[in-house]
C-alpha cells in the first residue's frame, strides 16, 4: 500500500504546528502529517518511513535545512520525497541553494493557508509526475525508446503508420492494412520502416502490445484474460506465451514482481 505521508520540520514549535493544523484539515485523512523540531530526528524519520513531502524550514541549529536535504540525498534514502523550504529570511543565497538541491518551493514566513496549500499541492503533484517517469522508464521496451528517441528523423509515412498502431492496439493490426492507411505499397512500406526503425513491422506491432499490456499489468487490477484482449490478442494462452517469451516470466508474476518493486521505491 502506497504511503502518503508529508513531514514538517521546524524548530519554532508554533510554526510547525500551525503548519500541522493547516494541513491536517486540507488532508481530510489523505495524508498522514508527521513533524520533528530538528534535522536529526527527521533523517531518522526519513530512514524509517516513506515520506512523499517534506517542508522544512532553513534556519535551524545544529542540522539546517539546506544540510538536511544535503545528508537526506547523500545518505541515498530510496524514496526520496519532494522538498518545500520555509524561510524567515529572504536571502538570494538560500533560494540560489534551494535551486541547486532542486528543492520544488521556497516559502518566507509567516506562511498563510492559502500559499501553503497551493505549494504543498504543487509539490505532491510534481512528486507524482517525476515518479511515474521513472517507474515506466524502469519498464519501458528498450527497443521502443530508442525508436522513440528517434522519432523527429522518422517520415511522415512511418510515423502516421505508429499513430495508427497505437490507435487500434487492441485489434489484430496487419501490415498491409497499415501499409494502406498510409497509401504506400506493402512490399515498399515494409523496407521503409525496417530501414528507419531497425526493426520489422511485425516486431514493433508485437512490441508495442505487450508494452500496452505491462502499462495495464501495473496500473490495473484487470484479469489476464481482459489484459490480453485489450492488448489485441483474443487467445489468452498465445498471449501468455509470447509474453514469457519476451518477458521471461508470465504476465501474473511480471505483475507481482514489478508491483513489489514499485513498493520499494516508494
Amino acid at each position: 500500500m502506497r504511503s502518503r505521508t508529508i513531514l514538517i520540520v521546524d524548530d519554532e514549535p508554533r510554526s510547525r504546528e500551525g503548519m500541522k493544523k493547516i494541513l491536517g484539515v486540507w488532508a481530510a485523512g489523505q495524508y498522514e502529517i508527521l513533524t520533528a523540531s530538528n534535522g536529526g530526528a527527521a533523517l531518522q524519520i526519513l530512514e524509517e518511513t516513506p515520506i512523499e513531502l517534506m517542508i522544512t524550514d532553513i534556519r535551524m541549529p545544529e542540522i539546517s535545512g539546506l544540510a538536511l536535504v544535503s545528508q537526506m540525498r547523500a545518505k541515498r534514502i530510496q524514496r526520496q520525497p519532494s522538498v518545500i523550504f520555509v524561510s524567515g529570511h529572504a536571502q538570494f543565497e538560500y533560494a540560489q541553494e534551494a535551486l541547486r538541491l532542486s528543492v520544488v518551493d521556497y516559502l518566507l514566513k509567516p506562511v498563510g493557508r492559502e500559499k501553503l496549500i497551493a505549494s504543498v499541492e504543487g509539490a505532491l503533484k510534481a512528486g507524482e509526475e517525476k515518479e511515474h517517469l521513472i517507474f515506466m522508464r524502469k519498464t519501458a521496451d528498450p527497443q521502443l525508446m530508442a525508436i522513440r528517441d528517434e522519432e523527429a528523423v522518422l517520415s511522415e509515412a512511418v510515423r502516421q503508420a505508429m499513430h495508427y498502431i497505437e490507435t487500434h492496439i487492441d485489434e489484430v493490426i496487419s501490415l498491409q492494412e497499415v501499409a494502406g492507411h498510409v497509401h504506400l505499397n506493402g512490399s515498399y512500406f515494409s523496407a521503409l520502416f525496417k530501414e528507419q526503425c531497425q526493426i520489422n513491422f511485425s516486431e514493433y506491432v508485437t512490441r508495442r502490445k505487450l508494452q500496452k499490456a505491462k502499462e495495464l499489468l501495473l496500473k490495473t487490477n484487470l484479469p489476464i484474460a481482459e489484459i490480453a484482449c485489450r492488448s489485441g490478442y483474443q487467445r489468452v494462452n498465445y498471449f501468455n506465451k509470447l509474453f514469457k517469451e519476451y518477458e521471461g516470466m508470465s504476465p501474473g508474476r511480471y505483475r507481482s514482481m514489478r508491483n513489489g518493486m514499485e513498493a520499494q521505491i516508494q
